[in-house]
């Protein structure tokens, strides 16, 4: 498990938790005054998704629209993977040949 994000309010953080799959655990901790919340979980691009991470959602979008008539934005698409290298190196995950 590794830590996935972190959230500053206690319901957001459990309805994340309850959206990703595998191994997970949520823990709080004092930050100064605030208590934020720590999620742990397996480090895998569907539970990056679920949590909308790394423009992911985006990305899902930008694929459909390559394949389509609709406009498709070729800058924002290298962005989106440009982003995604940065989290395949520290999640330690390879990035699908197809998202490219």
């Amino acid at each position: 498990m590794k830590l996935l994000n972190t959230y500053e309010d206690k319901d957001e953080a459990e309805k994340a938790e309850s959206l990703i799959l595998g191994d997970k655990r949520l823990a709080s901790e004092r930050d100064g005054t605030e208590l934020i919340y720590n999620l742990f979980g397996e480090p895998n691009w569907s539970n990056l998704y679920k949590l909308g991470m790394f423009n992911l959602p985006l990305l899902k979008k930008l694929l459909e629209q390559r394949g389509s008539s609709e406009g498709y934005d070729e800058a924002k698409h290298k962005e989106v993977i440009s982003m995604l290298r940065h989290a395949a190196n520290t999640f330690e995950l390879e990035i699908p040949k197809h998202w490219f």
